[in-house]
């Protein structure tokens, strides 16, 4: 048998990613029987292919052959480790099965993962152990009235179906809007305070057509249905003082075909680039033939792409003055990047400079759907954790595992989840993630969670299906489980408005139905409520380590700790009762009652329990 275990500072210290130049203590153990004569580590540069093997020095411990290594990284990146076992007449290369356990490899090797980052990458305490809480502003709140647009369609009732069916011509165009606006937002700034939320990440907000606001019309404006930058400035201001951050959303791979850069319905003032290869906007985009073809998002005409690597444009946003600095000083904390993954590493690195120069305790939130540790873009390696990139991603690893584990009882691949982020993420990262179950590009949570499941893209299906009596009540209970998981594992929980009120449906447009004022289940704000409580009432949330406990037969408990502070989460999906051993007395938050020993958690049901 051989063993080590990346995650155990008796085999790998520090465990997880490292500071450049810092020292990596390995160790590797193999049975006596096993007769192994000598060890080595092997480290591959994931830049370069470069591999490198170190000798182990060899001990024992009275019962297994103990190999050591201590590696000092000098270069910052992405790099992949494993052993090799050398015994008389041959060699074993050592991988790692899926929870990080060495494991001998015959066919094909799974290397460990080492992240080095720069020795000064840090990210924002202030969020740390925070609620987020994301709005589609046009669906939260009516805050004032606003002269609509000539090109916009007003819905008279607030609790209508968004527009779903296409026009004449097959189009959904995205200009029916409800009235939502930022004053809104700030009428219920003590509403989303009384939730625990401490940063309030907005959906695009500046100047557009469309009601979601992706296809960016002017970076400058605050988008006249929504109000104006004196209405951004007192809803920072007014946040602030209870204790709320505001994020925007940045939008910089495309804009809309109808807007100032690109004014392709002449409806600005200036020339675009669609209107004259003299505009000073031309070189921002890539034209095949000029002007009515061009490159665009996932061939979308109506959002032409951006060329981030041209100086004018990124000058434009990241410069002294530019985009990111202007809104930061009217008052936003920091940014969430839309396709982060779209976006050059050099634009990057110079947003990350002029988001850090405004404020040094900008937070920087990419959107990346995949493991954003090692993800490919485009057949190129990315590097957000680094040091000169992003703060942290939205965490949609997590959200797929919280839900396959909670609709489908599938503890292990949780548990491997974990693992990954943990063991690949920086710990200044982890400690920010914005750990999301729902988004306004997902289902609804609660129909994630409990409703049927449509594959097709039949919108009317889509539209006319609710949740039935029996679905509803099993998706609010399993809700509860989900909530819970998200709000105490490693990360930042984001409600996306209106999931803590019950809010059901399917993808857009569906997942973006105004908010039921008056309307929402009780139960569940109450319960939304406890957990920010929780959260604010305990430091352990804010960069408390995560040790797993079990992860097998639909049971998944974990602990978080910090010194002699402990807490732990245990939830039974399974059909029969779990034994849990407490080590010392435990208090449980939700149930109000205390513990000691061996408890019995019964099939369905969670625990949240406190180290007295």
């Amino acid at each position: 048998m051989f063993y080590f275990d990346s995650l155990d500072t008796t085999f790998r210290n520090p465990m997880g990613p490292v500071a450049q130049g810092s020292s990596i203590d390995f160790t590797f153990k193999a049975d006596f029987c096993d007769g192994l004569w000598g060890a080595e580590l092997f480290i591959i540069d994931d830049d370069t292919g470069k591999r490198t093997f170190f000798p182990m020095e060899k001990s024992t411990d009275g019962v297994t052959d103990v190999f050591k290594f201590t590696y000092k990284p000098q270069k910052v990146g992405l790099f992949w480790y494993y052993f090799v076992a050398k015994q008389n007449g041959f060699d074993t290369v050592i991988g790692r099965d899926d929870m990080g356990q060495a494991v001998p490899m015959s066919d094909g090797l799974r290397s460990w993962q080492l992240t080095v980052y720069d020795k000064n990458y840090r990210t924002p305490d202030w969020i740390k152990g925070g609620v987020y809480y994301q709005i589609f502003v046009d669906r939260f709140s009516k805050g004032a009235e606003h002269t609509p647009k000539s090109t916009a369609r007003i819905h008279e009732n607030w609790y209508e179906m968004p527009d779903w069916k296409p026009n004449e011509q097959g189009l959904i165009l995205n200009n029916d809007f409800f009235g939502g606006d930022l004053k809104g937002v700030e009428q219920k700034l003590d509403y989303l305070r009384s939730l625990g939320v401490t940063c309030i990440y907005l959906n695009p907000i500046f100047d557009a057509y469309s009601n979601h606001k992706y296809d960016t019309g002017d970076y400058s404006k605050i988008d006249s249905m929504f109000g104006d930058e004196s209405d951004f400035k007192s809803l920072c201001k007014s946040a602030k003082k209870r204790g709320i951050s505001i994020i925007c959303d940045g939008v910089f791979n495309h804009v809309g075909a109808d807007s100032l850069y690109f004014n392709k319905y002449h409806r600005y003032d200036g020339v675009g680039a669609y209107e004259s290869p003299d505009s000073p906007y031309i070189n921002w985009f890539r034209f095949y033939e000029y002007p009515n073809k061009y490159e665009c998002w996932w061939n979308f005409d109506t959002l032409p792409d951006i060329n981030e690597d041209y100086p004018d444009f990124c000058r434009f946003i990241n410069g002294k003055n530019g985009i990111i600095s202007k809104w930061i000083k009217n008052g936003a904390r920091g940014w969430r990047l839309d396709v982060a993954d779209e976006l050059p590493d050099s634009f990057l690195e110079a947003l990350r400079k002029s988001a850090k120069g405004a404020s040094k305790d900008a937070l920087i939130i990419g959107e990346v759907w995949e493991d954003a540790s090692n993800k490919i873009s485009y057949d190129k390696r990315r590097k957000y954790f680094q040091g000169k990139q992003l703060d942290a991603v939205m965490n949609y690893p997590l959200k797929n595992a919280i839900i396959d584990y909670v609709r489908y009882g599938n503890a292990h691949g949780l548990a491997v989840t974990m693992r990954e982020l943990c063991d690949n993420y920086p710990k200044d990262t982890l400690n920010c993630l914005m750990n999301i179950l729902g988004t306004h590009d997902t289902p609804r949570i609660v129909t994630a969670l409990a409703g049927r499941i449509i594959e097709s893209n039949d919108r009317e299906r889509k539209a006319g299906t609710r949740l039935s009596d029996s679905e509803w009540k099993l998706g609010i209970h399993r809700l509860k489980i989900a909530s819970l998981l998200q709000y105490t594992l490693p990360g930042v929980p984001c409600v996306y408005y209106g999931d803590e009120a019950g809010m059901e449906g399917y993808n857009d447009p569906f997942n973006r139905k105004t908010y039921p004022w008056g309307k929402e289940n009780g139960d569940l704000i109450s319960w939304y409520t406890f957990l920010g409580s929780v959260r604010k009432a305990s430091p352990l949330f804010k960069d408390g380590i995560y040790k797993n406990i079990c992860h097998e037969n639909g049971v998944f408990a974990f602990s978080r700790e910090n010194g002699n502070e402990k807490l732990i989460v245990c939830v039974n999906l399974s059909d029969k009762d779990y034994n849990l051993h407490l080590d010392s007395m435990y208090y449980d938050l939700s149930k109000k009652e205390a513990y000691k020993g061996d408890l019995t958690v019964k099939p369905q049901f969670y625990y949240i329990l406190k180290k007295v």
